[in-house]
């Protein structure tokens, strides 16, 4: 039986982060997503460039370092790949650092790991290099094209996805991903914003974490809508068709989440 739906977070307000509620889907291989239906149906969005002040050690809206402060961690080697080829696509105009970044190079190879842009640190990951108190990529306020990823406003002026250019971490955050896999291998999937403590014992330094402050919950459109895209790449788009009908329902005050089956 359909009830009536819960109420929505209204804009400009955060969800209570007590009393979530889950939507499920089952997927053909038996596995479990579970997606937090209160923060897809909030009206989160990334306020870079419009007020947002940081996660450095003090809140700065002057600033336009975002939460590119530490630099990106690549999720594996083809990540790194993959930024490798299309960071080759910057021009000078595109990337402010482009000329630092290549007086950090290893001699002329052609390889992501031979390129200045890219540091190895002791732990063994690999990230973008920090240059400036900031990620090498990030273009600053005095930048002739302004400031923002070099990468993320190359892709737009080519007339392509920014997820497509950018190191995976760069276009999955805020949404998190959580991988359970049970005794009998079977996987179940949690999809929901990313929270101050997945970032460890670092994310207890940040004085402003847009996740929790109203200021980020002002988008004209729910999270399942704005970030189609990312949510399609982390899930896949037969996931997504099932998540984003049921979605389309709740927001039109019509039902609660229920439990879809999407085997065929």
């Amino acid at each position: 039986m359909r009830h009536a739906h819960p109420d929505i977070t209204p804009p400009g307000e955060v969800p209570d982060p007590d009393g979530r509620r889950w939507i499920s889907i089952n997927d053909d291989a038996g596995d479990v997503w579970m997606f937090d239906v209160t923060y897809l149906l909030s009206r989160f969005h990334c306020i870079y460039g419009q007020g947002c002040p940081g996660i450095d050690v003090e809140p700065d809206h002057t600033e336009t370092l975002g939460c590119c402060v530490h630099g990106a961690y690549f999720v594996d080697g083809d990540d790194m790949k993959d930024t490798f080829k299309h960071m080759k696509r910057l021009t000078a105009d595109d990337w402010q650092f482009k000329s630092v970044a290549a007086d950090h190079t290893k001699g002329k190879g052609k390889k992501a790991s031979e390129h200045g842009a890219f540091v190895k640190l002791e732990s063994g990951e690999w990230t973008t290099r920090v240059h400036q108190d900031a990620c090498i990529f990030l273009n600053r306020d005095d930048h002739d094209g302004g400031p923002g990823c070099a990468l993320h406003s190359a892709a737009l002026r080519a007339g392509e996805r920014p997820m497509d250019w950018k190191p995976d971490v760069c276009w999955q955050v805020p949404i998190r991903m959580d991988v359970h896999t049970d005794d009998n291998e079977r996987d179940t999937v949690m999809v929901r914003g990313w929270e101050r403590h997945d970032w460890g014992a670092g994310g207890s330094d940040f004085h402003w974490w847009c996740h929790e402050e109203p200021e980020a919950y002002t988008a004209a459109q729910p999270v399942y809508i704005t970030s189609r895209d990312e949510l399609i790449g982390l899930v896949g788009g037969d996931i997504y068709r099932a998540l984003a009908e049921e979605l389309d329902e709740i927001s039109q005050q019509r039902v609660t989440p229920v439990t879809l089956d999407v085997r065929r």
